[in-house]
C-alpha cells in the first residue's frame, strides 16, 4: 500500500463556508421589507402577497392564488409562455373613523406576484375565474413556444 502525501491547506483554500451567507442575508432583508412596517409606522406598498398553488398535468397547468376580499375587477392577470404576473389592490374601507379603530391586522395595498411556469403555455387559451376568494387559472401547455404577453379577463 502506497502512502500519499496530502496537503490539507490546499483543500481549505477552496472551501468557502460563508459563500451563501450574503445571498441569504439579502433574501431575509427582502422578506422583512415586504411584511414589516417602515420606520414611520406605515406598511410597505407590497403588504399583501397572495399564497399560490400550482399543479401540472400532461396537458395543462392549474394555478390557484388566495385573494380574499378581492373581486375579478380588482385583479390584473398577464400571461407569457413562461410566466404569470398577477397584480391587484386590496382597498381599505375605513369608515370606522367616527367610532375609532381599536385594532386592525388586515393587509391593504397593492400587490404583485410573478410566477415562473414549468412548461410553455398557450397564452391565447388561458382561462381565469375568481370565486370565493380564490383566483383559478387554467393554462394549456403547447408544444411550440409562443412569445407574446396576453391580458386575461377574469370572470
Amino acid at each position: 500500500m502506497a502512502i500519499m502525501h496530502r496537503d490539507s491547506l490546499e483543500e481549505l483554500t477552496h472551501w468557502e463556508p460563508f459563500r451563501g451567507i450574503d445571498r441569504l442575508h439579502e433574501e431575509m432583508n427582502h422578506l422583512f421589507e415586504r411584511f414589516l412596517p417602515h420606520g414611520n409606522g406605515e406598511a410597505s406598498t407590497l403588504s399583501f402577497v397572495p399564497a399560490a398553488e400550482m399543479e401540472e398535468t400532461d396537458d395543462v397547468i392549474h394555478l390557484k392564488l388566495e385573494v380574499p376580499g378581492l373581486e375579478a375587477q380588482d385583479l390584473n392577470v398577464e400571461v407569457t409562455d413562461s410566466s404569470v404576473v398577477i397584480q391587484g389592490e386590496r382597498k381599505s374601507e375605513s369608515q370606522t373613523e367616527e367610532k375609532g379603530m381599536i385594532r386592525s391586522e388586515f393587509s391593504y395595498g397593492q400587490f404583485e406576484r410573478r410566477l415562473a411556469l414549468p412548461s410553455p403555455v398557450q397564452t391565447d387559451q388561458v382561462k381565469a375565474e375568481c370565486k370565493n376568494g380564490v383566483l383559478s387559472l387554467t393554462l394549456p401547455k403547447v408544444t411550440s413556444e409562443q412569445r407574446q404577453a396576453v391580458k386575461i379577463a377574469v370572470s
